[in-house]
């Protein structure tokens, strides 16, 4: 068994439910108790990952992080980070198509 791919997921995992309770319960709160008009807006902006496949929202990500991208040039040049297939680049992925499962339940439909 690959253990190396095991603690990977494990970690991935972890930091991803860290991360969607520390961004998803603020987005949540201002949703439901906010009074701006166009509130609708950010809904479905959170909720526009549910429309696409992960598979199409992974492939596009990675590919957006990919070195011929912006986000991959600026991280490369001005930070020192390479995000192209590495955990911080799986990470994104994950959070932005989890947020509308992690958003929706904490927000009452009144």
């Amino acid at each position: 068994m690959n253990w190396q791919a095991v603690f990977l997921s494990l970690k991935l995992a972890i930091c991803v439910a860290g991360i969607l309770l520390a961004v998803g319960m603020p987005i949540a709160y201002w949703i439901t108790y906010s009074r701006w008009r166009l509130k609708f807006l950010v809904e479905a902006i959170v909720a526009l990952p549910i429309v696409l496949p992960p598979q199409c929202w992974g492939y596009y990500i990675l590919v957006g992080l990919g070195p011929r991208h912006l986000p991959e040039n600026f991280g490369n040049c001005c930070l020192g980070i390479r995000c192209h297939l590495h955990l911080a680049a799986w990470l994104i992925a994950s959070v932005i198509y989890s947020l509308p499962f992690a958003v929706q339940p904490f927000f009452p439909r009144i």
